[in-house]
């Protein structure tokens, strides 16, 4: 496995596809199933471009895990300004962290978070993360890695709120 910065449209297309297939697998009981059905795994080439230029300037927070020299998983680490509201002046967020459903449990999310938090500034204390309440799956991996729920909140997806549950990993 080999875990390396985001570089260009070949990553991005494959953290779309990762994403979208990840979600449809771990919230399939938690979103509906119309809202995870409109989500496509294998988007027209103009909008890949333009998530590649947005995903450029986050560079240094994203990763992505290549097995057998295909992107498996990808990581989304950010600090500074441009965080979640629940992120402290000295506390990063991650953002995301997905894996495709065919490499769960193989360790590529564990080798993502591990590089994330190696890379991440040295004034950073804490890493914090909002995921879907319910995502019974993401509470063990994140609760197994010592991260500890913090708070709740409420995000909303496709016109709809959904409540969340807020953890943090003390660094």
């Amino acid at each position: 496995m080999n875990i390396r910065h985001f570089e260009g449209v070949a990553d991005a297309r494959a953290i779309l596809r990762t994403n979208v297939l990840a979600w449809r697998e771990a919230y399939r009981d938690l979103l509906p199933a119309a809202v995870l059905a409109e989500r496509d795994p294998e988007p027209a080439e103009d909008p890949i471009r333009e998530y590649a230029d947005q995903l450029r300037a986050d560079r240094d927070g994203i990763y992505v895990a290549e097995v057998d020299g295909a992107v498996r998983g990808y990581s989304y680490f950010r600090w500074g300004e441009e965080t979640k509201s629940f992120v402290g002046e000295n506390e990063a967020g991650l953002k995301e962290i997905y894996v495709a459903p065919d490499h769960w449990g193989q360790g590529v999310g564990t080798a993502l978070l591990e590089r994330g938090l190696e890379d991440l500034p040295e004034r950073i204390d804490r890493l914090k993360l909002e995921m879907l309440d319910g995502n019974d799956l993401g509470h063990r991996f994140y609760a197994a890695r010592g991260f500890e729920r913090t708070g709740s909140d409420e995000f909303e997806i496709a016109g709809k709120p959904y409540p969340t549950a807020i953890y943090t990993l003390e660094l």
